[in-house]
């Protein structure tokens, strides 16, 4: 049972922040590590998982990771929401989000090269991301953390759908953009960050469903498009863990890797069918 909440939540969370990076940025490829947040992530785990140096590496455990991951994500996101109170342009802002999360990688290679074995290989396994691993404790916070963040996507509808039309049409509707891109962002971070604490990077979910939703559903209604996003991650992540048990053997698969496996054709199958796709 905690594992099958473990998938409702992450995947949910996941789909919505896609859904809403595709909207604000209006990119078809934008998804919730768009802002770099995933990265920060995994920088913070790297220097915990394989800084030998420090102290806090001889106290890994579970926690340890998950406030490393929270520290790394707020970091960036901290970082990200001066730079929107700054920046004008949504796409320069996507670009400067693309610009971080190379940044943060490129020192989590540089961490890796310097690293031993055993520590490499224990981050590496943290980066193919877990969905098992929680208990009820870290599972009611984590609902919490997402419970936070799914109310400012819903209390940000408004200026999504307008969004659709461009900034000029938002404007022109009343909605105070750069207001409104803050609470996306913090609506973002918040369960990109909840979900990468708890459950490792987890990819593909957040990128592909919410085209997935948008083609079956035939509709750009944010009011209706959250809901269904939701669904439609949790249920993705459960086919998906279904998927990564080995039949006739104890092993299971990286749920990283079963994601992109079954998303991936899906979604080709979809937009070949339909002839396009589009946020």
């Amino acid at each position: 049972m905690t594992k099958a909440l473990t998938c409702l939540l992450a995947g949910g969370a996941l789909a919505i922040s896609g859904l809403q990076m595709q909207t604000l940025f209006r990119n078809a490829l934008a998804g919730p590590d768009v802002l770099g947040l995933s990265s920060g992530a995994s920088l913070a785990v790297a220097i915990i998982l394989l800084g030998q140096s420090t102290i806090l590496s001889t106290i890994t455990n579970s926690w340890t990771i998950a406030l490393a991951s929270s520290l790394g994500c707020i970091a960036v996101f901290l970082i990200m929401l001066a730079i929107a109170r700054r920046l004008q342009d949504n796409v320069s802002l996507l670009l400067v989000g693309l610009m971080i999360g190379a940044a943060t990688s490129s020192m989590v290679s540089v961490l890796q090269y310097f690293s031993q074995a055993d520590d490499l290989q224990m981050f590496i396994i943290w980066t193919f991301g877990s969905i098992g691993g929680l208990n009820w404790t870290e599972i009611q916070i984590l609902f919490i953390i997402l419970l936070l963040g799914g109310t400012l996507a819903f209390w940000s509808i408004k200026a999504l759908n307008a969004w659709l039309l461009g900034e000029n049409y938002a404007r022109s509707l009343g909605v105070d953009v750069k207001r409104a891109r803050v609470i996306v962002i913090i609506s973002t971070s918040i369960l990109t960050g909840g979900v990468t604490a708890f459950c490792g990077p987890i990819a593909f979910v957040g990128l592909a469903v919410p085209h997935l939703v948008r083609l079956l559903m035939k509709t750009s209604n944010h009011k209706i498009l959250i809901p269904a996003v939701f669904i439609g991650g949790g249920s993705l992540m459960l086919l998906c863990d279904i998927l990564t048990h080995v039949p006739g053997s104890s092993q299971i698969l990286p749920i990283n890797a079963i994601t992109a496996l079954v998303g991936a054709p899906v979604v080709i199958w979809i937009i070949m069918r339909n002839k396009k796709i589009s946020v």
